[in-house]
């Protein structure tokens, strides 16, 4: 899922000699801060590099991110994303807006945007990843301005998110806590969304109980989606549920598991570069909660869906 082609040439490149900015976030995943701490220790020892460890509370990180990208750009190095979705995005948002090459040393439950990029999951090889490798244009997603590496959505899905982390809050995170937290959101009643979605030109009105945008080939391709492409051709997929019964909606997240949910009659798909949602809100209402890489966000309406035009620049193994 790499960008556009871009030249070489404009690629950032971090200097070998400059102190790496850090960014973990204690508590994301199942290691423990010092074993988090003595894993990068260990890599960087190994190559005879430093690098400068930055342990921030999550309410914190958007503020300390953009502080380590500014940090990292004045070095001539790189600022390291280590923990789950919440952290990367974080990070990702300030490399990308200060044009900094990022690195990533995941920690979270699914690990999508690393596992798509060839990084491994373990914390030393991780971090040797960032020293050895190169920054590379990869595409990300904007609503209204907000980067996306993944996946951004609204209505149910957003229900789901939430649900998910209360019952990983009291039975720690697990793919199958996060699955039967998925089925209890479902088995209860939902308003549904009405959209109207103007898409290159084309303007459809929809009710649906959620709209999903996709923009990592892995997680749709588990699923079982062909639109997993898009991002071969700079594109991003969205998903359109038609109003279902809650059996069938049970009936579509075995499917997801499986890996045939393109093969569902009750879903509509399609591939786009940008897009405009107005959601029909109740008088006096202005913002919707929007779900963007596993953080739920409230957003001003319209939203304006896209592939950003600036790349995100990830390091990755040299080839």
């Amino acid at each position: 899922m790499t960008a556009p082609d871009r030249p070489a040439a404009l690629l950032p490149t971090v200097d070998p000699e400059a102190q790496l900015v850090f960014i973990i976030n204690a508590a994301s995943g199942s290691t423990a801060p010092e074993e988090k701490r003595a894993a990068i220790e260990a890599a960087l020892a190994e190559a005879g590099r430093d690098g400068e460890l930055r342990f921030v509370r999550p309410a914190d990180l958007a503020q300390a991110a953009d502080a380590a990208a500014r940090t990292a750009l004045q070095r001539g190095s790189a600022v390291v994303a280590v923990g789950g979705d919440g952290t990367l995005n974080a990070v990702a948002r300030a490399a990308h807006a200060h044009g900094c090459p990022m690195g990533l040393v995941p920690q979270g439950t699914f690990n999508y945007f690393a596992r798509t990029h060839g990084l491994p999951q373990d914390a030393t090889e991780a971090t040797r990843v960032v020293l050895q490798g190169a920054p590379v244009a990869v595409q990300v997603g904007v609503v209204n301005q907000q980067l996306f590496l993944v996946n951004a959505s609204l209505g149910l899905y957003p229900e789901l998110l939430k649900d998910r982390e209360a019952y990983t809050r009291r039975f720690g995170r697990h793919r199958l806590v996060a699955l039967f937290a998925s089925a209890m959101t479902l088995l209860r009643t939902h308003r549904p969304l009405r959209l109207d979605i103007d898409c290159e030109g084309s303007v459809r009105r929809i009710t649906t109980p959620t709209l999903f945008v996709g923009n990592n080939q892995l997680q749709l391709e588990r699923v079982g989606l062909p639109e997993s492409r898009a991002m071969d051709g700079g594109r991003i997929a969205a998903v359109i549920l038609r109003p279902i019964t809650t059996l069938a909606m049970l009936g579509l997240m075995l499917r997801g598991a499986l890996g045939t949910l393109g093969e569902a009659d009750t879903i509509a798909r399609f591939e786009f570069t940008q897009m405009q949602v107005r959601p029909r809100l109740l008088p006096g209402r202005r913002t919707i909660r929007v779900a963007m890489d596993g953080e739920i966000r409230r957003l001003r309406v319209p939203l304006d869906i896209a592939r950003s035009p600036r790349p995100l620049f990830l390091i990755k193994p040299r080839r």
